[in-house]
């Protein structure tokens, strides 16, 4: 005799004949869970208990297929409350659910005459699941939506007037930092990558940071000033990566362009969040302890102008990737730390 477990709950005991109908008539399913009457801790499956039996389902179909589509019925096919805007607005899920998936398909149909309203609204699509992602590990009751807009439209109108109005890299003594980069000596290639691309870049994306801290009414922990410095970088990736799709990425063969494309969207953006994350942590203790805050200003902007500069000189190398790994531990572990800044800096 067997018993048929379904919900936690146990039914039966059937002999095998029976089992075996309930199973024909699709009432009981062969991995329903069962046990032997004689071995209740020996469980199994209806189908294990049934072989052992030496009897074998055989289910039969209800109808052809068109009866079979008759039963289901059109209201299950296709529901009339797909028609109704109202029920549309009620159900959030599938709503988030369009949003996600279509987002750039609609997108790229009804912005394809612009080139920049494209790529930007593409830029802005990833930046927006970016930061939901980062909200997600990094939100604390400190993090205001709107601040986080802010920030993200504050740092491109920054890098705007920075790069493309005052044309910052072009000045005299910068110029000449930058010049470094394309230099055949790796040593001055990388002075170059830290000292000119790095620092200028990691400044850029700081004074976002800088602005929040000084109009804030409260103490601002460092792991909300570390959600910042992520949107302020992802803010940058986004900006840098829509004029490299738009100019460098175009003059590249197909398989390359694509490559570059991918990752201007992705990994870039996030590689410029993770550095400027390193920033709010140290801007936000230089804000905590200003008695050490000379110190920790320069490490806002040194470590990730080493990290940003060591990427950028060897690329996606193995050191390069390395590089890059480095940046997300040391974030990590920085928060990780906190506890240890705060009693050392606290003395």
């Amino acid at each position: 005799m067997i018993y048929v477990i379904r919900n936690n709950q146990s039914f039966g005991p059937y002999d095998e004949q029976t089992l075996l109908s309930y199973v024909n008539d699709g009432r009981v399913l062969c991995q329903d869970k069962a046990y032997s009457q004689n071995n209740p801790i020996n469980q199994n499956t209806v189908g294990y208990f049934l072989k052992q039996a030496g009897c074998k389902p055989k289910i039969s179909n209800k109808g052809n297929i068109f009866q079979q589509i008759k039963t289901i019925g059109r209201e299950l096919i296709l529901p009339q409350t797909i028609l109704k805007r109202k029920e549309w607005a009620k159900d959030k899920k599938m709503l988030m659910l369009a949003l996600v998936g279509l987002a750039p398909a609609f997108l790229i149909r009804f912005l394809s005459l612009v080139p920049f309203l494209t790529y930007y609204s593409i830029a802005l699509y990833f930046s927006l699941i970016w930061g939901l992602f980062f909200f997600y590990l990094f939100k604390t009751n400190q993090v205001k939506t709107k601040t986080a807009i802010l920030v993200f439209f504050l740092t491109q109108a920054f890098v705007f007037v920075l790069w493309e109005i005052l044309g910052l890299p072009h000045f005299p003594f910068i110029s000449s930092v930058y010049a470094l980069t394309d230099s055949s000596n790796i040593l001055f290639r990388m002075l170059g990558f830290i000292f000119g691309v790095g620092f200028f870049e990691e400044m850029a994306k700081a004074l976002p940071l800088l602005a929040i801290c000084y109009q804030a009414k409260e103490p601002i922990i460092p792991q909300t000033l570390v959600f910042y410095g992520l949107m302020s970088g992802i803010a940058f990736g986004v900006f840098e990566g829509v004029g490299y799709q738009m100019s460098v990425n175009n003059a590249l063969d197909y398989d390359n362009a694509f490559f570059m494309n991918v990752a201007r969207l992705t990994s870039l953006p996030f590689l410029h969040a993770i550095w400027c994350g390193i920033a709010g942590y140290f801007i936000a203790f230089a804000k905590l302890y200003p008695k050490y805050r000379l110190s920790l200003y320069l490490l806002a902007i040194a470590v990730p102008s080493l990290l940003h500069g060591l990427y950028d000189t060897f690329g996606w190398g193995l050191i390069g990737l390395l590089v890059t790994f480095l940046g997300v531990v040391l974030l990590t572990n920085y928060l990780k730390k906190g506890v240890d800044y705060q009693s050392i800096l606290s003395k």
